[in-house]
C-alpha cells in the first residue's frame, strides 16, 4: 500500500510538472516572437527566462519519472544522477543566455531601438497571467521537492513578467526607451541567481559533498546520543540524487549482541531527524583499540 501511494504521488507530481512545461514553453515562444517584432529586449529576456524555467520544469518532470524506475544491474543506485547531469547542462545554458542578453543590453544603451510599448505591455500582462496559471497547476499537483523547486522558478518568472510590464508601461507613457535594456539586465540578474544556485547544488552532488542543509558533526553527535554507542568514525554523507541522501559510518558499541536493535533505532533516527534514507553502518566492538582512527578517539 505504501508503494502504491508513493507511485501515485510521483504520478501526480509528474503530471502537474508536464502541464507546467507545456504552458510555459508555449508562451515563451509567443513572448520571444512578440519581443523580437516589438523591439523589446526586456520581453525577449523574459522569454529567455521562461525558456530556462520550462527547461528546469522539464528536468523536474524527468526526475519525477526517473524516480519511478527501479535500479538495475548496470545502475545499482538507480538513475537519479541523470537529473544532475541535465541540471549542469541547464545551468551552463542559463549562463550563456545571461551573457547574450547583457551584450545586447549594452548595445541598446549605445544604439537605442524603437520599442512598441503597447505590444510589450499586452504580452507581458498575459505572461503574468500564464505564470499565475502555472503556479495554480503546480499547487494542484502532489507536493514534493521537485514541485517546490519548480514553483520557485515560476515565482522568479512572475518577477520577470512584472519587469517586462513595467518596461512596456514606462515606454508607452514617457517614451523613455533606456528602461528596456535596464529592466532586461534586472531579469538577467534573476536568471543568474537561479543558474548559480542550480550549478552549486549540482556540483555539490557530483563532488559527493555533504548536503548544504546537513552538518556532519551534528549528525555524528546525534548518533552518539544513544547510550549503546561508544563512538562514530569514518562518517560520510553524500547525495545520490536531489531527493536521496546516503550515509556510511563505523559505529563502535559496548555490546555486539545488542547491535540489531541499535541498528534499527539508529536508522529510524537518521531518517526522522535528517531525512537520510540510505544509511550503511558497520559495527565495531569497543576493545580500546578498534575505534582509534585518524583523529577520532573513543569516548566512554
Amino acid at each position: 500500500m505504501h508503494e502504491h501511494d508513493h507511485h501515485s504521488h510521483d504520478h501526480g507530481s509528474g503530471r502537474a510538472l508536464r502541464w507546467a512545461v507545456v504552458i510555459t514553453l508555449a508562451f515563451a515562444a509567443v513572448e520571444f516572437v512578440v519581443g523580437w517584432w516589438g523591439g523589446s529586449l526586456a520581453l525577449m529576456a523574459d522569454a529567455g527566462h521562461m525558456l530556462t524555467d520550462s527547461t528546469s520544469l522539464g528536468l523536474a518532470a524527468l526526475a519525477a519519472w526517473i524516480a519511478t524506475r527501479p535500479a538495475d544491474a548496470g545502475h545499482s543506485w538507480g538513475h537519479g544522477r541523470a537529473e544532475i547531469i541535465a541540471a549542469l547542462i541547464n545551468g551552463t545554458a542559463m549562463l550563456v543566455l545571461v551573457a547574450v542578453i547583457v551584450y545586447n543590453a549594452i548595445q541598446r544603451f549605445q544604439d537605442p531601438v524603437e520599442v512598441k510599448g503597447v505590444a510589450v505591455l499586452a504580452v507581458a500582462t498575459i505572461g503574468l497571467i500564464v505564470n499565475l496559471a502555472v503556479l495554480k497547476v503546480l499547487h494542484g499537483g502532489e507536493g514534493n521537492l521537485n514541485v517546490r523547486g519548480a514553483m520557485l522558478h515560476v515565482i522568479g518568472d512572475l518577477l520577470g513578467s512584472v519587469a517586462a510590464i513595467a518596461s512596456g508601461a514606462i515606454i508607452l507613457l514617457t517614451g523613455w526607451t533606456p528602461i528596456d535594456p535596464i529592466l532586461s539586465l534586472l531579469i538577467c540578474s534573476l536568471i543568474l541567481v537561479a543558474a548559480v544556485r542550480l550549478l552549486k547544488t549540482a556540483l555539490t552532488i557530483v563532488m559527493e559533498g555533504v548536503p548544504a542543509r546537513l552538518d556532519l558533526e551534528e549528525v555524528r553527535a546525534a548518533m552518539r546520543e544513544d547510550d549503546e554507542v561508544v563512538d562514530v568514525h569514518d562518517l560520510h554523507i553524500w547525495q545520490i540524487s536531489s531527493e536521496r541522501i546516503a550515509l556510511s559510518a563505523h559505529v563502535v558499541v559496548h555490546d555486539l549482541a545488542r547491535w540489531p536493535v541499535l541498528l534499527a533505532r539508529t536508522n529510524a533516527m537518521l531518517l526522522d531527524r535528517f531525512a537520510i534514507d540510505h544509511p550503511t553502518l558497520q559495527v565495531e566492538p569497543h576493545d580500546g583499540l578498534a575505534c582509534k582512527h585518524a583523529n577520532h578517539q573513543c569516548h566512554g
